[in-house]
């Protein structure tokens, strides 16, 4: 068993590494680093210093939180685009059950799209633009060579 410089098994060995497996289902569903490492029963600094130093815990995470990227990007293009989808209602009369299906649509959603367009192509979308002006500047100041004490005679006098 790997020890510390003071002699005591990490924790990495003892809480994190026999769990790679939950951990990454873990990442899979969704939970943050910070709930991965309380669940584990370790400081989340620790945990932090564990994904630098152990790159098996960082392969694992990363392979977990790639699924489930992927399934949410996918459900906000879905939700940008607009689809399709069937309903079915059963009606039961005299006659028995019947099924009855129809086709809903749901449209695009505008906020959806922005937030996909702003990440996506975030030179031509983003709200913010960089524009980078050159030249001079010149200013007509008509009290630029004035004293201190004829400004004041001027703010008096009017």
């Amino acid at each position: 068993m790997n020890k510390n410089k003071g002699g005591r098994p990490s924790k990495y060995h003892t809480h994190v590494e026999p769990r790679l497996i939950e951990i990454e289902g873990w990442a899979r569903d969704g939970l943050t680093d910070e709930q991965i490492a309380y669940n584990l029963g370790v400081a989340y600094s620790t945990f932090k210093e564990y994904k630098k130093k152990y790159p098996d815990l960082m392969a694992t995470l990363k392979k977990g939180k790639e699924v489930v990227d992927r399934e949410v990007e996918n459900a906000l293009l879905k939700r940008a685009l607009g689809y399709e989808y069937t309903e079915e209602k059963i009606e039961i009369s005299d006659d028995g059950r019947k099924i009855i299906q129809t086709t809903k649509h749901v449209p695009g959603d505008t906020t959806a799209q922005i937030f996909w367009l702003k990440n996506r192509k975030p030179n031509e979308w983003r709200d913010k633009r960089d524009v980078d002006i050159k030249g001079n500047m010149e200013i007509n100041n008509p009290f630029a060579g004035l004293t201190t004490e004829e400004l004041k005679k001027l703010v008096h006098n009017d």
